[in-house]
């Protein structure tokens, strides 16, 4: 036992940030799969298949929201509690748990896992991590408990004081970590989300605040509390916050736009329906998988307009998923200082990195190639969908925001795999995946080639 011990600590030494990230991940989705695939788990008594398991599991762990099962009518309590479990640690990331039980027994962190949670938190330097991490798990405790509090004003009185705390801590959690799953079915019937409460201004409002909160990022969230003026905050927090504005109010006129004469969707609601479901729609479709409103009724311009929305994304270190607004953000500001013919990229008084500049364009590229990919792929896996259908449900994988109109539990095996690997790629992240992947060292060059020219545009 000793020799295995001894020889596992070899190897984890030896692996690099992003490879220990990638297999954390990896390890948390198969404990969560191998649970769920328990017949305790389900109110049948009967085991799902392990497939379906891991898919649930992996949705869950890279805080998702796609789902092959009904959550609330196929998992009993236990099944349910695993899902949330799964969530809350995919929310924050298996590191920032791990620093809060090194904290509780008192371990010292040492600079190997002081290196995974800047990679996890994507942090520029090594001081105060653990300082950090634990400022994140009282932030989000505390969101999470007020989120709960006054979602049980709606769900007590409704369901009574046992079953309206579960499904309060339920859904703030779930909401808050951008992941989407609820447990509506046995109310308004299964996969409904929660169009049961699409004109409940409390509950909306509510759900919407802590997908906005989970989706900021923790750094901008700190830097908030700790500043509280937006003149003081650093440009990181200042460009997340104008890109979440920007991308939440223009999601919402649009929608609002395109949907509001539809009698299937918009056009049956009063007024205030109206305003709460554009606005609700696009806030959620930024990776947090819930739905006031059904989207198979939507039209096809508003169904496009989300998958554009869903690839951006939520910010980084966040619960949320996609390129993150930042990527876009820093791409629109190259394109304006190419425009201008400026040779820096600015903003705020501060000239942006190049490396910074690099990495967006090399993120999005990536995201790009993965969606074109995957949509040609689950097209040909799944006959059954538009091409309209596969790219959304791609682009809902890699970005882990959760939402369907094709039908996920509709998806054949290879279907189901492809998927799964889209959402692991989506909440690892891609470029972290393929920078783990490359075990070699990395030399500078000590060659400087000449410059050369090509002829672009």
């Amino acid at each position: 036992m000793k020799n295995i011990l001894s020889n596992f600590s070899k190897v984890f030494h030896k692996l690099n940030s992003g490879q220990i990230m990638v297999l954390g991940f990896a390890s948390i989705i198969f404990i969560g799969a191998f649970l769920l695939n328990l017949p305790i788990s389900s109110r049948s008594g009967e085991s799902i298949g392990f497939l379906n398991a891991l898919f649930t599991a992996t949705s869950a762990v890279c805080v998702t929201g796609l789902v092959v099962v009904d959550t609330a009518t196929y998992w009993n309590s236990f099944g349910q509690f695993i899902i949330i479990t799964l969530i809350q640690i995919g929310g924050l990331g298996f590191m920032a748990i791990t620093t809060m039980f090194a904290i509780i027994i008192r371990k010292r962190i040492n600079l190997k896992e002081r290196l995974l949670i800047q990679e996890s938190f994507n942090q520029g330097d090594l001081s105060g991590l653990v300082k950090l991490t634990r400022y994140i798990l009282i932030t989000t405790f505390t969101i999470e408990g007020i989120g709960a509090l006054l979602l049980s004003t709606i769900f007590i009185p409704q369901f009574g004081m046992l079953k309206g705390i579960w499904y309060s801590i339920f859904h703030s959690i779930s909401a808050f970590c951008n992941a989407g799953f609820d447990l509506m079915g046995t109310i308004s019937g299964e996969f409904s989300s929660i169009t049961y409460y699409s004109e409940n201004i409390i509950f909306i409002s509510t759900i919407s605040i802590l997908i906005i909160l989970g989706g900021l990022g923790f750094p901008v969230i700190l830097d908030v509390i700790k500043y509280r003026k937006f003149s003081k905050l650093n440009i990181h927090s200042k460009v997340v916050i104008i890109s979440n504005i920007s991308l939440i109010f223009i999601g919402m006129v649009f929608i609002l736009f395109l949907e509001y004469s539809n009698p299937n969707t918009l056009g049956v609601l009063n007024t205030k329906g109206t305003f709460l479901g554009s606005i609700f729609q696009s806030i959620t479709t930024r990776t947090a998988g819930f739905n006031s409103i059904d989207l198979t009724l939507m039209r096809e311009s508003t169904l496009f307009l989300m998958i554009m929305l869903m690839f951006v994304g939520a910010s980084p270190a966040s619960t949320g998923g996609g390129i993150k607004t930042t990527t876009i953000a820093t791409l629109i500001l190259s394109v304006r200082a190419l425009i201008l013919e400026k040779e820096d990229v600015e903003i705020y008084n501060k000239r942006l990195a190049s490396g910074v500049i690099r990495k967006s364009l090399g993120i999005f590229m990536i995201g790009v190639c993965v969606v074109v990919l995957g949509t040609f792929i689950i097209s040909i896996t799944e006959p059954q969908f538009t091409l309209l259908e596969s790219g959304f449900e791609v682009v809902s994988a890699f970005a882990t925001v959760g939402l369907s109109i094709g039908g996920s539990p509709t998806l054949s095996i290879p279907g189901k795999i492809f998927i799964i690997l889209f959402m692991f790629m989506g909440r690892v992240g891609s470029l972290t995946i393929f920078m783990a992947l490359m075990s070699r060292v990395k030399k500078k060059s000590l060659i400087r080639y000449p410059e050369g020219r090509i002829i672009v545009g």
